[in-house]
């Protein structure tokens, strides 16, 4: 029976924690190492709520996901301030600042910053996760590829469906470029099986046209940011 948060944390400890045997139960733990493992975030959570409080009484608007946040000021003037109340809770509380995400932003500029796979820049996103989408579209577009095209479209639909349910807030004109950049790979690969070689081109829009692909159950990131923007 878990009767302390120490007794429903233990199991998640090891190897990122060492546990001193003697003294009084609890027995008081130091945290070696947790990036990236399960009891991550839930740790962040733990420990920085008391920033979480403090930055709220003191009329900041902090965003914090685990251990990444931003904090949201109207001048520089207020977000010297609010660097500076954190830099202090740090101090009195033992954790340490990333050196170089640490930093005052004015995201009106060029540059911005990122945050939660968005780049933050007027509304732009973040180039790496365009590229790890374009990735997992190449491995499941390959000209090679033995599946029908019905499954294929809906493997790819899976993918761009849960793509977009997080980066549904990008600007209106990537949705459009990468249902494009899809197509284009799927007229390639029914180019190789009519033994045609390259990649789709002018004349293969009109041989399979956009709504082909659609009937074969496509997702199309366009049409469902059309429908979010109508429900808003």
């Amino acid at each position: 029976m878990c009767n302390t948060l120490y007794d429903i944390i233990k199991p998640f400890l090891s190897p990122f924690a060492t546990v001193p045997l003697e003294g009084n139960y609890p027995p008081k733990f130091e945290v070696i190492f947790c990036v990236r493992g399960v009891i991550s975030p839930l740790l962040s959570n733990i420990y920085l709520d008391g920033l979480d409080w403090k930055m709220a009484r003191n009329g900041f608007e902090m965003v914090r996901y685990a251990d990444d946040f931003i904090i949201l000021c109207r001048s520089q003037q207020e977000a010297q301030e609010a660097l500076k109340q954190v830099e202090c809770w740090v101090e009195e509380n033992g954790p340490q600042l990333h050196s170089t995400k640490t930093r005052l932003v004015n995201a009106s500029l060029a540059g911005g910053f990122d945050f939660l796979g968005y780049h933050f820049e007027r509304g732009m996103k973040r180039k790496k996760s365009m590229d790890k989408l374009k990735e997992t579209i190449r491995q499941k577009t390959r000209r090679t590829e033995g599946r029908s095209m019905r499954t294929i479209c809906e493997d790819l639909s899976r993918t761009m469906r849960g793509w977009f349910g997080y980066f549904k807030h990008s600007k209106a004109n990537v949705f459009e470029n990468i249902d494009a950049y899809v197509r284009g790979r799927l007229r390639s690969i029914l180019r190789k099986r009519n033994k045609q070689k390259g990649r789709g081109r002018g004349s293969d829009h009109q041989r399979w046209p956009n709504a082909y692909f659609t009937t074969l159950g496509l997702y199309s990131l366009k049409q469902a940011h059309a429908v979010v923007c109508r429900s808003s």
